[in-house]
């Protein structure tokens, strides 16, 4: 599917397109499936209760049939049997349309989930153009897709009809011998070999089209590479942003680490690749803390602020590359490097006590 600006859609939709397709109500649902629920529960229920149905036309059709010959035809007796014939149907079809209503809202959330949108009532101007809507209607895909569904059901059901209904014709010739029971009983029994023919036929279409829904659906969400790209700006903020934001914060950090420098007890250097400024207070840590760590040219400047405040500088090659490796900022010292550690550390105290020692003297 070509878009306007030349890309296509080739690109699985994202969890946060699928969302807002949800949300405009735009989601994978087979009419099909409706109306096979509809009919089978229709269907369903008309079976079992055929009894109480059965007994009760027998009993309405007696009524009437019995008196006619008796009756006197007026306003009154047309409005009493128009009364009782609503509260018989009411009666006996009450029960049916409760179901087919009920299922028909089941097969709904079934095929989807449920998803209260107001989205989908917002007004369209777009809907209100005559000549779109009218192109739409006779040239879009969708609408030859549901013509051709449409003409092959019709056709299908004319043709299981006409079969079935040509059989039963010549069974029809035996009723005028049956009684009012044994007709309801034929009838009934013809009703019932229409109906689940069609709707074996009903069930292939909807499975069918369920899957196409689907497909289509799919289809009509794809994304292209572009839109990809744009969501994960919108989501995730833009890379070039982030690259900035993540490089200042960088510099905050190294900055803050400078600062820490001049406190360190001794630098362990690599000498030109790496150093690592570290402190020990006796009183406070259980181990040696890596102030500040760097590498090429951060370690050069952690060596020349080293220099600048009077802070040692120990050249051990393998050590200042295993303490930065092993250690972040204001972690301690692991216990296989603390030995080596604690002997510059020793080292360097001592130093510092002869160099008092000789001040005052």
């Amino acid at each position: 599917m070509a878009e306007a600006d030349g890309q296509e859609k080739t690109e699985q939709p994202t969890g946060k397109r699928i969302s807002e397709a949800r949300d405009r109500g735009q989601v994978a649902k087979s009419l099909e499936i409706n109306s096979l629920a509809v009919f089978g529960s229709g269907l369903v229920m008309i079976y079992l209760t055929r009894g109480f149905i059965g007994d009760n036309f027998q009993r309405f059709s007696k009524d009437i049939f019995n008196t006619l010959d008796t009756v006197k035809i007026d306003a009154n007796l047309m409005q009493s049997y128009f009364l009782n014939w609503v509260l018989f149907f009411i009666t006996i079809i009450g029960p049916v349309v409760l179901t087919i209503g009920v299922v028909a809202f089941i097969s709904n959330i079934a095929q989807f989930g449920f998803k209260f949108t107001t989205k989908a009532f917002e007004p369209k101007f777009s809907k209100f153009n005559l000549f779109a809507n009218v192109k739409s209607m006779l040239f879009s895909t969708n609408s030859l897709v549901e013509v051709l569904k449409s003409v092959i059901k019709l056709g299908m059901i004319a043709l299981f009809t006409y079969y079935i209904i040509s059989d039963l014709i010549g069974q029809s010739f035996q009723l005028v011998n049956f009684s009012i029971e044994e007709i309801m009983a034929f009838m009934l029994s013809a009703g019932f070999t229409l109906i689940w023919k069609i709707a074996l036929f009903f069930t292939l279409i909807a499975a069918t089209d369920f899957v196409f829904q689907r497909i289509k659906h799919k289809k009509s969400i794809m994304m292209t590479k572009e839109e990809v790209k744009e969501e994960y700006k919108q989501t995730e903020g833009d890379p070039k942003i982030k690259a900035r934001i993540r490089k200042e914060m960088f510099k905050a950090a190294s900055r803050r680490m400078m600062k820490d420098v001049p406190k360190a007890d001794v630098v362990i250097t690599n000498p030109t690749h790496f150093a690592v400024a570290v402190k020990y207070d006796m009183n406070k840590d259980g181990a040696p803390k890596v102030l500040a760590k760097g590498m090429d040219e951060v370690a050069q400047r952690i060596k020349k602020i080293a220099v600048e405040n009077n802070v040692p500088l120990h050249e051990d090659v393998q050590l200042a590359r295993a303490l930065y490796k092993a250690c972040e900022i204001g972690d301690e010292i692991p216990s296989t490097l603390f030995k080596a550690v604690a002997q510059i550390l020793a080292y360097i105290y001592q130093m510092k006590r002869i160099k008092k020692r000789k001040s005052i003297v």
